[in-house]
C-alpha cells in the first residue's frame, strides 16, 4: 500500500477514535470518519495484549496487503482504521479477508 494511503500520525487516530463511526466484528473493529481530502487513508491498530511484535507485525502485513488489493474498490475521502480484536490471533488469511470485506460493505464504503 502506497504511503500516502497510509494513516499514521497520532493526531489523526485519535481524531477518527473521537469523531468517527464503528462496527464490530469478532476479530476486527473498523472506525471511518470522513476527511477534507481526496484520498483515502488506512491505518491498523494492534494492542500489545495481541502477543509479540512477531504476531502483531504479521498480522498488520495480512491486513495491509488485504486492503491493498481492494483499495480502488474504496470510496474516496474517509480515514479508516482497523482495530485487531485478540480473537484474530489464529485467523488464516481467507477469514480476515472475509472480516475486512464484511466490515466495508457495512459501513458502506465500497464504491
Amino acid at each position: 500500500m502506497k504511503k500516502e494511503y497510509r494513516l499514521r500520525s497520532n493526531r489523526d487516530f485519535q481524531y477518527a477514535f473521537k469523531k468517527g463511526r464503528s462496527l464490530g466484528h469478532p476479530l476486527l473493529v473498523l472506525i471511518y470518519r470522513r476527511n477534507n481530502s481526496t484520498l483515502t487513508r488506512v491505518g491498523f491498530s494492534v494492542t500489545k495484549k495481541f502477543g509479540k511484535a512477531v504476531q502483531r507485525n504479521r498480522i498488520k502485513r495480512q491486513l495491509r496487503e488485504i486492503v491493498r488489493l481492494q483499495y480502488h474498490h474504496l470510496k474516496q475521502g474517509y480515514d479508516i482504521i482497523f482495530v485487531v480484536r485478540r480473537e484474530a490471533k489464529g485467523a488464516s488469511y481467507h477469514t480476515l479477508e472475509k472480516a475486512v470485506n464484511n466490515l466495508l460493505k457495512r459501513g458502506n464504503l465500497y464504491k
